[in-house]
């Protein structure tokens, strides 16, 4: 249920396939839209091993399954078609739970957060490559992709590196599992349309620690203190770590929250048994991720800034901060809003109209934003997409200016991803690769 657009869907699938499943592959999207998830199982779909239900779902297609696999994003608490399928005895799972009921080795560090939690991810991966090579350490999780088909590969001692989302955490409370390092970034609200309540997010991401051992370690962000209960004795907490007075190398990731991030990657490594310093020295060379506050180009003297993965208030508060902090001397022009999640996006607004020079709000939440942002300094634009937020920001810049996209907001509103957001913010700039 819901092949989606970042891979998962299409390794699992896969993975099914090679395990001789017969498969019905449903989603509400359609085949120009899925098109390429599509074209990675074509063979599979000429061969007659997948049937496709696409556009639509039909309530027998899951009440007469054996099994329901579906989409980390559908909830299937509140969703009409898996409920059916519960109430008809059909068990449903996802694919998140079915590699952690695969995986060969032990070693598994799980990291999420209400921010932060993929570039910690990569951070950590990085950080844990160099040290055991490329052959020994396993990216997955909801960074997009699979491992499930890489199973026959890894090994009893290799590590395995999972960026785990609110939606698959939720999932895996029935496995009564947690990793053998916890990392929580951070813990605000986020996601409300899903889980209906803070209470129920903060929940979902309590069960990475929830069936934690003693041998077990946990790496917390300050900010969970308040709310999630580590159940083993080997707890770090960030402000406390051994990193936070220690030496750490200039990064080539914008921000203090980046820094943060590094500290906790370092730290996770330390408990799970690497040089805490050798792992410091490694990220001296991570280049960071694509659309996470990654300086994108320079045109006549304006820095353009791709935030595009921010899709929470607290996460464009932290760009907006680390623009200022790591460009001092520049003016900051941001581009905020998009689709709406629920989040409470006036404290990003006022905070955005106090630090910098120009707002430009763009998508469903525009002008909610501009509505919050009035009464302060900084110039409020109705920019509405972001290709005419660009287009207003350069006419108002000058050389030396900063122009941030750190949106605060999801962009199903206007974009099929993030990504495709932050290529149509490069390609308006002029600094697409």
């Amino acid at each position: 249920m819901g092949l989606g657009r970042f891979g998962g869907g299409v390794g699992v699938t896969r993975f099914l396939a090679e395990h001789d499943a017969r498969i019905l592959l449903t989603d509400t999207l359609d085949q120009d839209r899925l098109g390429p998830s599509l074209d990675s199982l074509r063979d599979l779909i000429d061969d007659g091993r997948i049937e496709l239900r696409l556009g639509e779902h039909r309530e027998d297609d899951f009440t007469s399954a054996d099994l329901v696999v579906v989409n980390p994003a559908v909830n299937p608490a509140t969703n009409a078609y898996t409920r059916a399928a519960s109430n008809a005895g059909v068990p449903l799972t996802s694919e998140i739970r079915l590699l952690i009921e695969r995986l060969p080795t032990p070693h598994v560090l799980g990291i999420t957060g209400s921010a932060g939690k993929s570039t910690t991810t990569v951070m950590l991966h990085h950080a844990l490559v160099d040290a055991l090579g490329d052959e020994r350490v396993w990216l997955g999780g909801n960074l997009g992709g699979s491992l499930l088909m890489d199973l026959p590969r890894i090994q009893p001692d290799h590590r395995v590196v999972l960026e785990l989302s609110s939606f698959m955490l939720d999932g895996l409370r029935h496995d009564r599992w947690s990793p053998r390092v916890a990392v929580v970034t951070n813990l605000h609200p986020n996601h409300l349309d899903w889980h209906g309540s803070f209470e129920h997010y903060a929940d979902s991401k309590q069960q990475i620690l929830e069936h934690q051992q003693p041998h077990d370690a946990a790496v917390l962000g300050s900010s969970c203190a308040d709310r999630l209960r580590p159940r083993t004795p080997r707890v770090v907490w960030s402000d406390t770590s051994w990193v936070e007075s220690q030496w750490l190398p200039p990064l080539r990731v914008l921000g203090e929250h980046n820094r943060a991030n590094a500290r906790l990657a370092i730290e996770a490594a330390g408990q799970t048994g690497f040089d805490r310093n050798a792992a410091a020295a490694s990220l001296a060379t991570f280049n960071g991720l694509p659309h996470r506050l990654r300086v994108i180009g320079e045109r006549e003297g304006v820095r353009f800034v791709d935030d595009s993965k921010s899709t929470t208030p607290e996460a464009a508060i932290l760009a907006i901060d680390a623009c200022r902090s790591d460009f001092p001397d520049a003016r900051l022009h941001v581009i905020l809003g998009g689709y709406d999640k629920g989040a409470d996006l006036a404290p990003l607004a006022r905070h955005a109209a106090a630090h910098t020079h120009a707002i430009y709000a763009i998508g469903q939440t525009g002008p909610s934003i501009l509505d919050a942002a009035q009464g302060q300094d900084a110039e409020c634009v109705d920019a509405q997409t972001v290709a005419d937020a660009v287009t207003h920001a350069l006419g108002h810049t000058t050389p030396g200016d900063v122009v941030l996209l750190s949106p605060g907001c999801a962009s199903w509103d206007q974009f099929t991803n993030y990504e495709q957001r932050g290529r149509a913010f490069a390609e308006a700039a002029g600094c697409a690769q």
